[in-house]
């Protein structure tokens, strides 16, 4: 085959790639009927793609840490709460969230474990009504994976926080900003192995997440099983002008930490 040829041909295949990637919408499923009405009742759920985009994977790399990221597409709705559903995980429901006016509009990315071929789902509320968006993605293994860390350590270093600002473009004046919070937590969902004793690790998760602004609540999460080791969340955020984040973590075991972080200059 011809250089030229091959090139092209390899082109072609990446695109195809990439397209696929981007093409992963929910699919029809025998769960989600049962799930939805258990979750949400008889509550009325409506189309959201003119309100959020989800994006993630069609392939997920690693099962244990798929990021999942939630956009807002329609800023003239606020949203007040948003529920994020994995549909084929044993805890479906992985994460419950509401939102302070800061976090207008919407843009928050979160990374989970998928423990087999789902649709991942996020239910978002807002004055208006219920609506729902999401992705099919190909994952499997996530919520039984071996912890990374050594259970001495992640217990020694459980409840630091790390926080990450981003700089906004030099040419944008505006006072939107996002942020990166990492918490040290193993989260561990009850599905895995120590790896010595081959004996399953009782589950120990985050189950309650506030992040402030100064004085003002930006959002809160009720966790399960599903939201990955050492949680990272990066969110977008209306900057008010106070000089550091408190957030407020809390665990299955009684555990809570509160920690200050200081905003980065710029």
């Amino acid at each position: 085959m011809r250089p030229m040829l091959v090139a092209a041909t390899l082109v072609a295949l990446a695109g195809a790639a990439q397209a696929q990637e981007r093409d992963n919408p929910l699919i029809d499923g025998e769960t989600w009927p049962d799930l939805r009405y258990n979750l949400f009742g008889e509550a009325e759920i409506s189309d959201g793609t003119g309100l959020i985009s989800v994006a993630a994977p069609y392939r997920a790399h690693d099962a244990a840490t798929v990021p999942i990221q939630i956009r807002q597409i329609d800023p003239t709705r606020r949203i007040e709460k948003a529920a994020l559903v994995i549909d084929e995980n044993p805890a479906p429901l992985a994460a419950a969230f509401t939102f302070g006016p800061g976090m207008a509009p919407l843009d928050m990315e979160v990374r989970v474990r998928v423990n087999q071929y789902s649709n991942i789902r996020v239910i978002a509320e807002t004055d208006a009504g219920a609506y729902m968006s999401g992705r099919f993605v190909k994952a499997s293994g996530g919520c039984s994976a071996p912890a990374t860390k050594d259970p001495e350590l992640a217990l020694k270093t459980m409840g630091e926080m790390r926080l990450k600002l981003f700089a906004p473009a030099a040419q944008i004046s505006t006072p939107r900003r996002e942020a990166q919070i990492m918490i040290r937590h193993p989260n561990y969902s009850g599905l895995q192995r120590d790896q010595i004793t081959h004996l399953f690790i009782d589950a120990h998760f985050i189950d309650r997440l506030e992040v402030w602004q100064g004085d003002a609540l930006l959002w809160t999460m009720e966790g399960g099983i599903s939201i990955s080791e050492n949680p990272v969340f990066r969110f977008g955020y209306t900057d008010d002008g106070s000089p550091a984040f408190r957030v407020v973590a809390e665990d299955t075991e009684g555990n809570r930490w509160e920690q200050v972080l200081a905003k980065a200059a710029g």
